[in-house]
Protein backbone atom coordinates (compact mmCIF):
# COMPACT_ATOMS: atom_id res chain seq x y z
CA UNK A 1 0.00 0.00 0.00
CA UNK A 2 1.29 3.42 -0.98
CA UNK A 3 0.25 6.07 1.61
CA UNK A 4 -0.18 9.32 -0.16
CA UNK A 5 0.72 12.72 1.64
CA UNK A 6 -2.65 14.48 1.27
CA UNK A 7 -2.23 18.43 2.45
CA UNK A 8 -4.88 19.45 4.79
CA UNK A 9 -7.53 21.54 3.31
CA UNK A 10 -6.81 25.41 3.31
CA UNK A 11 -9.29 27.53 5.25
CA UNK A 12 -11.48 29.91 3.63
CA UNK A 13 -11.26 33.16 2.95
CA UNK A 14 -11.26 35.55 6.00
CA UNK A 15 -13.34 37.05 4.04
CA UNK A 16 -16.13 34.66 3.97
CA UNK A 17 -18.52 36.87 7.13
CA UNK A 18 -21.34 38.43 7.14
CA UNK A 19 -19.15 41.71 8.06
CA UNK A 20 -17.01 41.79 5.06
CA UNK A 21 -19.79 40.71 2.60
CA UNK A 22 -21.88 43.84 3.82
CA UNK A 23 -18.90 45.81 3.09
CA UNK A 24 -18.26 43.92 -0.76
CA UNK A 25 -21.69 45.29 -1.42
CA UNK A 26 -21.27 48.54 -0.37
CA UNK A 27 -17.63 48.66 -2.64
CA UNK A 28 -19.70 46.67 -5.61
CA UNK A 29 -22.54 49.52 -5.09
CA UNK A 30 -20.12 52.76 -4.71
CA UNK A 31 -17.88 51.72 -7.69
CA UNK A 32 -21.20 51.01 -10.17
CA UNK A 33 -22.43 54.38 -9.60
CA UNK A 34 -18.90 56.14 -9.44
CA UNK A 35 -18.72 54.34 -13.11
CA UNK A 36 -22.26 55.40 -14.15
CA UNK A 37 -22.02 58.89 -12.74
CA UNK A 38 -18.37 59.03 -14.19
CA UNK A 39 -20.02 58.52 -17.63
CA UNK A 40 -22.34 60.50 -17.45
CA UNK A 41 -20.42 63.73 -16.74
CA UNK A 42 -18.77 62.51 -20.08
CA UNK A 43 -20.94 62.34 -22.02
CA UNK A 44 -23.27 65.39 -20.56
CA UNK A 45 -23.59 68.67 -22.42
CA UNK A 46 -24.24 70.72 -19.53
CA UNK A 47 -22.83 71.26 -16.18
CA UNK A 48 -24.74 69.85 -12.75
CA UNK A 49 -23.73 70.94 -10.04
CA UNK A 50 -24.77 67.64 -7.95
CA UNK A 51 -23.01 65.31 -10.45
CA UNK A 52 -19.48 66.25 -9.51
CA UNK A 53 -19.88 66.04 -5.97
CA UNK A 54 -21.45 62.48 -5.87
CA UNK A 55 -18.95 61.29 -8.48
CA UNK A 56 -16.03 62.47 -6.40
CA UNK A 57 -16.99 62.66 -3.28
CA UNK A 58 -19.91 61.41 -1.71
CA UNK A 59 -19.05 57.40 -3.49
CA UNK A 60 -15.69 57.81 -3.09
CA UNK A 61 -16.24 57.85 0.66
CA UNK A 62 -18.90 55.37 0.79
CA UNK A 63 -15.91 52.96 -1.40
CA UNK A 64 -13.43 53.78 1.11
CA UNK A 65 -15.87 53.16 4.35
CA UNK A 66 -16.50 49.80 1.95
CA UNK A 67 -13.53 48.36 2.18
CA UNK A 68 -12.93 49.36 5.81
CA UNK A 69 -16.02 47.00 6.76
CA UNK A 70 -14.39 44.49 4.41
CA UNK A 71 -10.69 44.69 6.90
CA UNK A 72 -12.59 45.01 9.94
CA UNK A 73 -14.77 41.89 9.45
CA UNK A 74 -11.70 40.17 8.27
CA UNK A 75 -9.44 40.81 11.78
CA UNK A 76 -13.33 39.74 14.02
CA UNK A 77 -12.78 36.64 11.74
CA UNK A 78 -9.61 35.87 12.20
CA UNK A 79 -9.40 36.85 15.82
CA UNK A 80 -12.33 34.25 16.32
CA UNK A 81 -10.93 31.45 14.52
CA UNK A 82 -7.86 31.88 16.96
CA UNK A 83 -10.10 31.59 19.51
CA UNK A 84 -11.41 28.70 18.55
CA UNK A 85 -8.47 26.85 17.93
CA UNK A 86 -8.02 26.79 14.34
CA UNK A 87 -4.17 27.50 14.53
CA UNK A 88 -3.70 30.25 12.18
CA UNK A 89 -0.44 32.93 12.81
CA UNK A 90 -1.38 35.78 12.95
CA UNK A 91 -0.11 37.49 10.50
CA UNK A 92 -0.29 36.86 6.26
CA UNK A 93 1.67 34.14 4.94
CA UNK A 94 3.39 34.94 1.69
CA UNK A 95 4.73 31.82 -0.18
CA UNK A 96 5.49 32.88 -3.68
CA UNK A 97 6.65 29.33 -4.55
CA UNK A 98 2.74 28.65 -4.36
CA UNK A 99 0.96 29.66 -7.62
CA UNK A 100 -2.02 30.35 -6.25
CA UNK A 101 -0.89 32.76 -3.13
CA UNK A 102 1.70 34.10 -6.15
CA UNK A 103 -1.20 34.55 -8.52
CA UNK A 104 -3.53 36.11 -5.54
CA UNK A 105 -0.39 38.67 -4.81
CA UNK A 106 -0.39 39.62 -8.37
CA UNK A 107 -4.13 40.55 -8.06
CA UNK A 108 -4.04 42.09 -4.98
CA UNK A 109 -1.21 44.66 -5.98
CA UNK A 110 -2.78 45.28 -9.35
CA UNK A 111 -6.27 46.12 -7.73
CA UNK A 112 -4.28 48.06 -5.39
CA UNK A 113 -2.41 50.31 -7.57
CA UNK A 114 -6.21 50.52 -9.58
CA UNK A 115 -7.48 51.96 -6.59
CA UNK A 116 -4.57 54.33 -5.67
CA UNK A 117 -4.68 55.72 -9.42
CA UNK A 118 -8.80 56.18 -9.56
CA UNK A 119 -8.68 57.70 -5.89
CA UNK A 120 -5.32 59.99 -7.02
CA UNK A 121 -7.67 61.27 -9.72
CA UNK A 122 -10.77 61.01 -7.53
CA UNK A 123 -9.25 63.23 -5.63
CA UNK A 124 -7.81 65.80 -7.98
CA UNK A 125 -11.45 65.85 -9.77
CA UNK A 126 -12.54 66.91 -6.32
CA UNK A 127 -10.33 69.67 -6.20
CA UNK A 128 -10.95 70.77 -9.64
CA UNK A 129 -15.09 70.54 -8.86
CA UNK A 130 -14.53 72.58 -5.22
CA UNK A 131 -12.88 75.31 -7.55
CA UNK A 132 -15.85 75.09 -9.71
CA UNK A 133 -18.11 77.84 -10.78
CA UNK A 134 -20.96 74.74 -10.30
CA UNK A 135 -19.83 74.48 -6.96
CA UNK A 136 -19.65 77.81 -5.59
CA UNK A 137 -23.06 79.00 -6.88
CA UNK A 138 -25.35 76.48 -7.61
CA UNK A 139 -24.70 73.77 -4.86
CA UNK A 140 -26.21 75.88 -2.55
CA UNK A 141 -29.52 77.11 -4.27
CA UNK A 142 -31.05 79.03 -2.07
CA UNK A 143 -27.95 80.92 -0.31
CA UNK A 144 -26.44 81.52 -2.71
CA UNK A 145 -28.80 81.99 -5.66
CA UNK A 146 -28.71 85.92 -5.47
CA UNK A 147 -24.48 85.84 -5.97
CA UNK A 148 -25.13 83.27 -8.84
CA UNK A 149 -27.40 85.14 -10.85
CA UNK A 150 -25.64 88.29 -11.01
CA UNK A 151 -22.55 86.34 -11.45
CA UNK A 152 -23.70 85.22 -14.49
CA UNK A 153 -24.95 88.91 -16.09
CA UNK A 154 -21.69 90.45 -15.10
CA UNK A 155 -19.07 91.68 -16.59
CA UNK A 156 -16.83 88.90 -14.91
CA UNK A 157 -18.87 86.05 -15.63
CA UNK A 158 -16.24 83.73 -17.87
CA UNK A 159 -13.78 84.14 -14.06
CA UNK A 160 -14.28 81.44 -11.68
CA UNK A 161 -15.23 82.41 -8.32
CA UNK A 162 -12.24 80.95 -6.82
CA UNK A 163 -10.09 83.52 -8.55
CA UNK A 164 -10.80 86.23 -7.08
CA UNK A 165 -12.11 84.85 -3.72
CA UNK A 166 -9.35 82.53 -3.69
CA UNK A 167 -6.56 83.66 -5.82
CA UNK A 168 -3.19 81.75 -6.08
CA UNK A 169 -1.66 80.10 -3.80
CA UNK A 170 -1.59 77.27 -1.43
CA UNK A 171 -2.08 79.42 2.01
CA UNK A 172 -5.09 81.17 0.97
CA UNK A 173 -6.68 78.20 -0.71
CA UNK A 174 -6.65 76.10 2.57
CA UNK A 175 -8.04 79.61 4.15
CA UNK A 176 -10.99 79.59 1.98
CA UNK A 177 -11.74 75.99 2.10
CA UNK A 178 -11.96 76.33 6.02
CA UNK A 179 -13.71 78.81 6.14
CA UNK A 180 -16.46 76.98 3.42
CA UNK A 181 -16.25 74.53 6.38
CA UNK A 182 -18.33 76.57 8.49
CA UNK A 183 -20.16 77.90 5.70
CA UNK A 184 -21.51 74.33 4.63
CA UNK A 185 -22.35 74.08 8.20
CA UNK A 186 -24.71 77.21 8.59
CA UNK A 187 -26.37 76.18 4.90
CA UNK A 188 -26.92 72.69 6.39
CA UNK A 189 -28.57 74.04 9.61
CA UNK A 190 -29.89 77.05 7.86
CA UNK A 191 -27.96 79.12 10.31
CA UNK A 192 -26.91 81.59 7.61
CA UNK A 193 -27.62 85.46 7.54
CA UNK A 194 -30.14 87.20 5.26
CA UNK A 195 -29.03 88.86 3.32
CA UNK A 196 -25.22 86.79 3.24
CA UNK A 197 -23.38 90.17 3.82
CA UNK A 198 -20.09 90.91 1.62
CA UNK A 199 -16.72 89.76 2.77
CA UNK A 200 -15.13 93.22 2.70
CA UNK A 201 -13.21 92.42 5.59
CA UNK A 202 -11.62 89.19 4.63
CA UNK A 203 -10.96 89.74 0.95
CA UNK A 204 -7.44 89.21 -0.48
CA UNK A 205 -5.29 92.58 -1.52
CA UNK A 206 -6.56 93.25 -5.52
CA UNK A 207 -2.84 93.35 -6.10
CA UNK A 208 -3.53 89.65 -5.80
CA UNK A 209 -6.36 88.97 -7.56
CA UNK A 210 -7.97 91.86 -9.68
CA UNK A 211 -4.08 93.41 -10.98
CA UNK A 212 -3.58 89.46 -12.01
CA UNK A 213 -5.71 90.80 -15.15
CA UNK A 214 -6.50 94.90 -14.26
CA UNK A 215 -3.24 97.17 -14.34
CA UNK A 216 -4.34 100.80 -12.61
CA UNK A 217 -0.36 102.30 -13.65
CA UNK A 218 -1.23 101.86 -17.25
CA UNK A 219 -2.24 105.38 -17.89
CA UNK A 220 -6.05 104.91 -20.00
CA UNK A 221 -6.31 108.99 -20.29
CA UNK A 222 -10.11 109.83 -20.74
CA UNK A 223 -12.51 107.46 -21.81
CA UNK A 224 -15.85 108.14 -23.45
CA UNK A 225 -19.24 107.23 -21.45
CA UNK A 226 -22.98 107.69 -22.56
CA UNK A 227 -25.46 107.95 -20.07
CA UNK A 228 -29.00 106.89 -20.97
CA UNK A 229 -31.60 108.39 -18.60
CA UNK A 230 -35.29 107.57 -19.45
CA UNK A 231 -38.19 110.37 -17.51
CA UNK A 232 -41.02 109.11 -15.61
CA UNK A 233 -43.56 111.00 -18.19
CA UNK A 234 -46.08 110.11 -20.32
CA UNK A 235 -43.76 109.92 -23.19
CA UNK A 236 -40.93 108.01 -21.64
CA UNK A 237 -38.42 110.64 -22.64
CA UNK A 238 -34.93 109.95 -23.02
CA UNK A 239 -32.58 112.37 -21.72
CA UNK A 240 -28.52 111.30 -22.87
CA UNK A 241 -25.59 113.08 -21.40
CA UNK A 242 -22.15 112.55 -23.07
CA UNK A 243 -19.09 112.69 -20.68
CA UNK A 244 -15.09 112.39 -20.67
CA UNK A 245 -14.13 110.28 -17.96
CA UNK A 246 -11.07 111.31 -16.46
CA UNK A 247 -9.64 107.81 -15.56
CA UNK A 248 -5.97 108.26 -15.63
CA UNK A 249 -3.64 106.00 -13.93
CA UNK A 250 -0.50 105.83 -14.67
CA UNK A 251 3.19 106.41 -12.36
CA UNK A 252 6.33 108.54 -12.47
CA UNK A 253 7.97 105.25 -14.21
CA UNK A 254 5.65 104.78 -17.31
CA UNK A 255 3.57 107.86 -17.62
CA UNK A 256 1.58 110.54 -16.46
CA UNK A 257 -0.21 110.21 -12.65
CA UNK A 258 -3.54 112.15 -13.19
CA UNK A 259 -7.52 110.97 -12.72
CA UNK A 260 -9.34 108.55 -11.31
CA UNK A 261 -6.50 105.99 -10.79
CA UNK A 262 -4.65 108.58 -8.78
CA UNK A 263 -6.22 106.84 -5.96
CA UNK A 264 -4.33 103.50 -6.75
CA UNK A 265 -0.79 104.42 -7.69
CA UNK A 266 1.41 102.95 -6.27
CA UNK A 267 3.51 106.41 -5.85
CA UNK A 268 0.28 107.65 -4.03
CA UNK A 269 -0.71 106.06 -0.35
CA UNK A 270 -4.64 106.36 0.87
CA UNK A 271 -6.00 105.30 4.11
CA UNK A 272 -8.68 106.19 5.96
CA UNK A 273 -11.33 105.12 8.79
CA UNK A 274 -15.33 103.67 8.29
CA UNK A 275 -17.78 103.20 11.07
CA UNK A 276 -20.18 100.83 9.40
CA UNK A 277 -19.40 97.46 8.25
CA UNK A 278 -20.42 98.38 4.39
CA UNK A 279 -17.63 101.04 4.42
CA UNK A 280 -20.18 103.88 3.43
CA UNK A 281 -19.33 106.22 6.33
CA UNK A 282 -16.05 107.53 6.22
CA UNK A 283 -14.81 110.34 8.84
CA UNK A 284 -11.06 110.29 8.57
CA UNK A 285 -9.41 110.12 5.34
CA UNK A 286 -5.00 110.51 4.90
CA UNK A 287 -3.34 110.37 1.89
CA UNK A 288 0.66 110.49 1.23
CA UNK A 289 1.97 111.60 -2.04
CA UNK A 290 4.86 110.39 -4.05
CA UNK A 291 7.70 112.83 -2.13
CA UNK A 292 6.34 111.37 1.87
CA UNK A 293 3.80 114.63 2.22
CA UNK A 294 1.29 113.26 4.63
CA UNK A 295 -2.38 115.22 4.91
CA UNK A 296 -4.91 114.17 6.76
CA UNK A 297 -8.87 114.96 6.34
CA UNK A 298 -11.26 114.44 9.04
CA UNK A 299 -15.06 115.18 8.68
CA UNK A 300 -16.38 118.72 10.06
CA UNK A 301 -19.73 116.96 11.28
CA UNK A 302 -18.75 114.32 14.15
CA UNK A 303 -15.24 114.62 14.22
CA UNK A 304 -13.46 111.51 15.97
CA UNK A 305 -10.98 112.55 18.54
CA UNK A 306 -7.22 111.20 18.81
CA UNK A 307 -8.00 108.79 20.79
CA UNK A 308 -10.75 106.96 18.78
CA UNK A 309 -8.78 107.60 15.80
CA UNK A 310 -6.17 105.57 17.47
CA UNK A 311 -7.96 102.56 18.67
CA UNK A 312 -10.23 101.56 15.08
CA UNK A 313 -8.62 100.06 12.10
CA UNK A 314 -7.45 101.93 9.17
CA UNK A 315 -7.42 100.89 5.68
CA UNK A 316 -5.50 101.18 2.48
CA UNK A 317 -7.49 102.08 -0.18
CA UNK A 318 -8.24 99.26 -2.68
CA UNK A 319 -9.76 98.80 -5.82
CA UNK A 320 -12.48 97.27 -4.45
CA UNK A 321 -13.50 100.12 -1.95
CA UNK A 322 -14.95 101.83 -5.10
CA UNK A 323 -15.18 98.89 -7.23
CA UNK A 324 -16.75 97.22 -4.86
CA UNK A 325 -19.49 95.41 -6.71
CA UNK A 326 -17.31 94.00 -10.12
CA UNK A 327 -19.43 90.74 -10.38
CA UNK A 328 -22.41 90.50 -8.04
CA UNK A 329 -24.04 93.73 -9.60
CA UNK A 330 -27.57 94.02 -7.90
CA UNK A 331 -29.13 96.86 -10.42
CA UNK A 332 -31.38 99.60 -9.38
CA UNK A 333 -34.77 99.92 -10.98
CA UNK A 334 -34.83 102.76 -12.34
CA UNK A 335 -31.39 101.93 -14.24
CA UNK A 336 -32.83 98.37 -14.98
CA UNK A 337 -35.54 99.70 -16.79
CA UNK A 338 -33.72 102.45 -18.86
CA UNK A 339 -31.04 99.69 -19.64
CA UNK A 340 -34.44 97.52 -21.02
CA UNK A 341 -35.57 100.40 -23.23
CA UNK A 342 -31.89 101.35 -24.44
CA UNK A 343 -31.87 97.65 -25.89
CA UNK A 344 -35.44 97.49 -26.87
CA UNK A 345 -36.90 94.90 -25.10
CA UNK A 346 -39.84 97.46 -23.66
CA UNK A 347 -41.68 99.76 -26.50
CA UNK A 348 -41.52 103.37 -25.39
CA UNK A 349 -44.30 104.25 -27.09
CA UNK A 350 -46.41 102.82 -24.26
CA UNK A 351 -47.85 105.52 -21.97
CA UNK A 352 -45.97 106.09 -18.14
CA UNK A 353 -44.35 102.62 -18.94
CA UNK A 354 -40.88 104.14 -16.89
CA UNK A 355 -43.09 105.05 -14.40
CA UNK A 356 -45.20 102.29 -13.91
CA UNK A 357 -42.43 99.40 -14.42
CA UNK A 358 -40.01 101.13 -11.40
CA UNK A 359 -43.33 101.68 -9.19
CA UNK A 360 -43.90 97.49 -9.38
CA UNK A 361 -40.61 96.84 -9.49
CA UNK A 362 -39.91 98.37 -5.98
CA UNK A 363 -42.71 98.02 -4.15
CA UNK A 364 -41.94 94.61 -1.35
CA UNK A 365 -42.98 91.36 -2.13
CA UNK A 366 -42.94 87.83 0.11
CA UNK A 367 -41.57 85.70 -3.10
CA UNK A 368 -40.85 86.17 -6.19
CA UNK A 369 -43.39 83.84 -7.23
CA UNK A 370 -45.78 86.69 -5.76
CA UNK A 371 -43.57 89.51 -7.30
CA UNK A 372 -44.44 88.07 -10.64
CA UNK A 373 -48.44 88.01 -9.96
CA UNK A 374 -48.41 91.20 -9.04
CA UNK A 375 -46.25 92.40 -11.76
CA UNK A 376 -48.12 90.84 -14.06
CA UNK A 377 -51.69 91.94 -12.64
CA UNK A 378 -50.81 95.58 -12.01
CA UNK A 379 -49.37 96.64 -15.43
CA UNK A 380 -52.24 94.38 -17.19
CA UNK A 381 -54.72 96.40 -15.23
CA UNK A 382 -53.36 99.72 -15.71
CA UNK A 383 -53.76 99.53 -19.31
CA UNK A 384 -56.86 98.14 -19.78
CA UNK A 385 -58.34 100.49 -17.33
CA UNK A 386 -56.47 103.96 -18.47
CA UNK A 387 -56.28 103.24 -21.97
CA UNK A 388 -58.16 100.55 -23.16
CA UNK A 389 -57.60 101.31 -27.65
CA UNK A 390 -53.93 101.37 -27.18
CA UNK A 391 -54.90 97.65 -24.40
CA UNK A 392 -56.09 96.69 -27.80
CA UNK A 393 -53.60 97.27 -30.05
CA UNK A 394 -50.46 97.12 -28.40
CA UNK A 395 -51.80 94.11 -26.14
CA UNK A 396 -48.19 92.14 -27.46
CA UNK A 397 -46.02 94.88 -26.13
CA UNK A 398 -47.54 94.69 -22.79
CA UNK A 399 -47.37 91.28 -22.70
CA UNK A 400 -43.83 91.40 -23.53
CA UNK A 401 -43.07 94.59 -20.90
CA UNK A 402 -44.91 91.99 -18.47
CA UNK A 403 -41.88 89.37 -19.23
CA UNK A 404 -39.32 91.81 -19.54
CA UNK A 405 -40.05 93.25 -15.56
CA UNK A 406 -40.44 89.84 -14.61
CA UNK A 407 -36.98 89.13 -15.64
CA UNK A 408 -35.61 92.44 -14.29
CA UNK A 409 -37.13 91.42 -10.97
CA UNK A 410 -35.82 87.52 -11.05
CA UNK A 411 -32.07 88.86 -11.83
CA UNK A 412 -31.99 91.71 -9.29
CA UNK A 413 -34.75 91.12 -6.37
CA UNK A 414 -34.35 87.92 -4.15
CA UNK A 415 -37.16 88.23 -1.68
CA UNK A 416 -36.70 84.72 -0.22
CA UNK A 417 -32.74 86.08 0.70
CA UNK A 418 -34.11 89.93 1.66
CA UNK A 419 -31.38 90.70 -1.70
CA UNK A 420 -31.57 93.79 -3.55
CA UNK A 421 -29.84 96.86 -4.69
CA UNK A 422 -30.06 98.46 -1.56
CA UNK A 423 -28.73 95.84 0.62
CA UNK A 424 -25.48 95.86 -1.63
CA UNK A 425 -24.92 99.59 -2.64
CA UNK A 426 -22.42 100.03 -5.63
CA UNK A 427 -19.95 102.59 -4.74
CA UNK A 428 -19.07 103.19 -8.35
CA UNK A 429 -20.27 106.76 -9.62
CA UNK A 430 -22.85 108.61 -7.30
CA UNK A 431 -25.86 108.61 -8.57
CA UNK A 432 -28.17 106.08 -6.73
CA UNK A 433 -25.82 105.93 -3.87
CA UNK A 434 -22.86 108.12 -1.74
CA UNK A 435 -19.74 106.54 -3.87
CA UNK A 436 -17.30 109.02 -4.60
CA UNK A 437 -19.17 111.74 -2.07
CA UNK A 438 -17.97 109.16 0.79
CA UNK A 439 -14.95 111.54 0.42
CA UNK A 440 -15.60 114.25 -2.14
CA UNK A 441 -18.49 115.19 -0.04
CA UNK A 442 -16.56 118.95 0.26
CA UNK A 443 -16.89 118.31 4.33
CA UNK A 444 -13.27 116.75 4.85
CA UNK A 445 -10.71 119.02 5.63
CA UNK A 446 -7.23 119.44 7.20
CA UNK A 447 -5.81 121.11 9.83
CA UNK A 448 -4.52 123.88 7.17
CA UNK A 449 -8.23 124.20 5.92
CA UNK A 450 -7.68 122.20 2.91
CA UNK A 451 -10.64 120.10 1.29
CA UNK A 452 -11.48 117.07 -0.33
CA UNK A 453 -13.45 118.77 -3.10
CA UNK A 454 -16.86 118.12 -4.26
CA UNK A 455 -15.83 119.31 -8.12
CA UNK A 456 -17.66 117.46 -10.65
CA UNK A 457 -15.47 118.09 -13.24
CA UNK A 458 -12.46 116.55 -11.08
CA UNK A 459 -13.37 113.01 -12.18
CA UNK A 460 -15.42 113.90 -16.12
CA UNK A 461 -16.00 116.25 -18.24
CA UNK A 462 -19.39 116.60 -19.67
CA UNK A 463 -19.56 116.91 -23.37
CA UNK A 464 -23.10 117.40 -24.32
CA UNK A 465 -26.52 117.15 -23.05
CA UNK A 466 -29.92 116.32 -24.59
CA UNK A 467 -33.17 116.18 -23.53
CA UNK A 468 -35.52 114.52 -25.89
CA UNK A 469 -35.15 116.81 -29.29
CA UNK A 470 -33.80 119.52 -27.08
CA UNK A 471 -29.98 120.13 -26.55
CA UNK A 472 -28.95 121.40 -23.50
CA UNK A 473 -26.03 124.06 -23.77
CA UNK A 474 -23.02 122.90 -21.64
CA UNK A 475 -21.07 125.26 -19.71
CA UNK A 476 -17.01 124.56 -18.76
CA UNK A 477 -17.79 120.78 -19.44
CA UNK A 478 -20.37 121.00 -16.12
CA UNK A 479 -22.82 118.40 -15.83
CA UNK A 480 -26.59 120.45 -16.50
CA UNK A 481 -29.00 119.45 -14.58
CA UNK A 482 -33.04 118.94 -16.78
CA UNK A 483 -34.47 120.67 -14.15
CA UNK A 484 -33.58 124.20 -11.91
CA UNK A 485 -31.56 122.55 -8.94
CA UNK A 486 -28.25 123.40 -8.11
CA UNK A 487 -26.12 120.56 -8.37
CA UNK A 488 -23.33 121.99 -6.41
CA UNK A 489 -25.07 122.03 -3.75
CA UNK A 490 -26.80 118.73 -3.78
CA UNK A 491 -25.56 115.15 -4.05
CA UNK A 492 -27.54 112.90 -6.86
CA UNK A 493 -28.38 110.22 -4.75
CA UNK A 494 -30.67 113.16 -3.09
CA UNK A 495 -33.26 112.44 -5.30
CA UNK A 496 -32.34 109.69 -7.84
CA UNK A 497 -33.31 106.80 -5.00
CA UNK A 498 -33.16 103.66 -8.04
CA UNK A 499 -36.84 102.98 -7.09
CA UNK A 500 -38.18 106.44 -8.98
CA UNK A 501 -37.19 110.51 -7.61
CA UNK A 502 -38.28 111.81 -4.77
CA UNK A 503 -39.52 114.93 -6.94
CA UNK A 504 -39.47 115.04 -10.80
Amino acid sequence: MILINEQPPKPPSLSRNFISFAGIAIVVTSATAILLLFLTEVFSTHEKPYLGILTYMVFPAFLVLGLAVIGFGMLVERRRRRRAGSGESAYLKIDLNDPRRRRSLLVFIAVTFLFVFASAFGSFRAYEYTDSVAFCGQLCHTVMNPEFVAYQASPHARVRCVDCHVGPGAGWYVRSKLSGAYQVYAATLNKFPRPVPTPVHNLRPAQDTCEQCHWPEKFFGAQLKVFNHYGYDEKNTLRQTRMLINTGGGSPDKGLVTGIHWHMNIANQVNYVSTDDHRQSIPWVQTKDRNGNVTEYTLKEGQMSAEELAKVPKHRMDCVDCHNRPTHIYVPPDRSVNEAFLGGKLDTSLPYLKLKAVEALSRSYASTEDANNAIAATLDEYYRTNYANLYAAKKDSIKKAIVEIQRIFGSTFFPEMKVDWQTHPDNVGHYYSQGCFRCHDGKHVSNTGKVIRSDCNICHTTLDQTDGEKSIAVKNGSFQHPLDIDVSSSKCVDCHTGKGLKQE
